[in-house]
């Protein structure tokens, strides 16, 4: 079966940094794409970062120059290395493996998903 666990949530002052793992188990790590998305209370899910299977990454305009999506195939893990944290990043993440070949920003793309783990950023 398929399962995704994220980690390393947890509480942080606005300009601090936290680091997302998400360990990948049920697929051959190497030939999937992955997506981090975001849900905060009142508002939609919303696309973070990807990362296809030769590296390439998209991400929101919301994070980009703070954020860093990356892979480490070895560990069967993708990251999400968030710097520069505002209290409008406080939500709960979760990471999810693309249905195709391709990553873009459209949930419909993707079909597993992870539990979540949540990020609160403080003022």
């Amino acid at each position: 079966q398929v399962q995704l666990v994220e980690s390393g949530g947890g509480l942080v002052q606005a300009g601090g940094s936290l680091r997302l793992s998400c360990v990948v188990s049920g697929r051959t790590f190497s030939d999937i794409g992955l997506g981090w998305f975001r849900l905060a209370p009142g508002k939609e899910r919303e696309f973070v970062a990807g990362i296809d299977r030769r590296g390439g990454r998209i991400y929101a305009d919301s994070v980009k120059g703070r954020f860093t999506i990356s892979r480490e195939n070895g560990k069967n893990t993708v990251y999400l290395q968030m710097n520069s944290l505002k209290p409008e990043d406080t939500a709960q993440y979760y990471c999810a493996i693309a249905s195709g070949f391709y990553v873009n920003h459209l949930l419909r793309d993707y079909d597993y998903w992870g539990q979540g783990t949540q990020v609160t950023v403080s003022s």
